[in-house]
């Protein structure tokens, strides 16, 4: 009987923080405005990162993305930002450039230095924050968490994940890494706020469970009942009267990647939705995910290395969907309840 990598299969593990910052280099800061209910999340690095983009979802709001494609100029980026506040959030991009500008950081074009800063968006105008502002908050809060940026941050109810709803209760932030036998790293950051259910139709488990380590989510486990079951009715458009949905992410690797592998990487993480939400890539979402690569570590066969490496990116991002969702907190004025609320409930409804 054959026992080579093939048969054995590819053995994963979070990285010690199990976070996207695992990758060396990489830093993630969050700013948050509790009133506003809202916020903004930014990916930095120490040097340029090689980047590319895949959008799934129908209703996509993003800045910078075109840059991304393998035959456009741009070698990298300085930085990606998810941020909430629908088209008014592209904003937090400004002060972003603002930071990495005061850095020194930026594309040399002669004598002037332009940070690249690709964005995307999610809708959270209608979750019961106070949108009544005069001048946009938005890129103040790319500023404030450019600055922030760090190896360590916080997840749920923070940044880009401030109010972010799912169809049942409240979305999140979240983020999870593996390395893979080699050594190479991948990791994810995400921003849910999807039009679909991150929890079964039970609503006691996440459709993430096999995918889980240890019960970084809860340790809850797969929903036991089988076959095809009705998905229960949104609590989010009924409270929102309207729909604005969009899971934005950043899946990352120290594996050196060109524009071209590194969409390859995007696309297959965008599995990890479909895994995690259901349902996904509707056209009310604006479902996208970036890929970016630090580049300091080379692959042996990228033919067949790439294979593994967009596994562990699908799984490392429904992890961080799930991890986004269960680490949630409650807030005055919330229009939905936190998951760990939900199974509360339910826990009291079974006695």
């Amino acid at each position: 009987m054959a026992d080579d990598a093939s048969e054995r299969g590819v053995a994963m593990t979070p990285g010690g923080r199990n976070l996207i910052t695992d990758i060396p280099g990489l830093r993630v800061g969050n700013a948050s405005d509790a009133a506003l209910k809202s916020g903004t999340t930014v990916l930095t690095a120490d040097r340029p990162m090689t980047a590319a983009v895949s959008v799934q979802g129908g209703a996509p709001g993003t800045r910078e993305t075109d840059l991304l494609a393998p035959e456009m100029t741009a070698p990298g980026v300085d930085a990606i930002v998810l941020s909430g506040g629908s088209a008014f959030g592209l904003g937090a991009a400004d002060g972003v450039m603002a930071g990495l500008r005061g850095a020194g950081r930026g594309f040399a074009v002669f004598s002037a230095r332009v940070p690249i800063v690709p964005a995307a968006i999610l809708f959270d105008l209608l979750n019961g924050g106070d949108t009544s502002w005069d001048d946009s908050p938005y890129p103040a809060l790319g500023r404030a968490a450019y600055d922030a940026a760090a190896a360590d941050f916080a997840l749920g109810s923070v940044g880009a994940g401030t109010g972010a709803q799912t169809a049942r209760v409240k979305g999140g932030l979240g983020s999870a890494s593996l390395v893979l036998p080699g050594g190479v790293r991948v990791g994810a950051l995400v921003a849910v706020n999807p039009m679909g259910c991150v929890l079964t139709p039970s609503g006691r488990h996440f459709w993430a469970a096999p995918f889980e380590v240890g019960d970084e989510f809860g340790g809850l486990g797969p929903d036991p009942a089988s076959g095809l079951q009705p998905l229960p009715a949104s609590r989010k458009v009924s409270a929102m009267a309207a729909q604005g949905n969009t899971t934005i992410a950043v899946v990352a690797t120290d594996a050196a990647l060109d524009k071209a592998q590194a969409r390859r990487l995007a696309v297959a993480a965008h599995d990890g939705i479909a895994r995690a939400i259901v349902p996904a890539h509707s056209p009310s979402d604006g479902d996208l995910v970036f890929a970016v690569s630090t580049g300091t570590r080379d692959l042996t066969d990228p033919g067949i290395e790439l294979g593994p490496l967009g596994h562990a990116a699908s799984v490392a991002l429904s992890r961080a969907i799930a991890r986004a969702v269960w680490e949630a907190t409650p807030a005055a004025g919330d229009t939905l309840p936190t998951a760990r609320e939900t199974f509360g409930q339910a826990a009291g409804d079974a006695q």
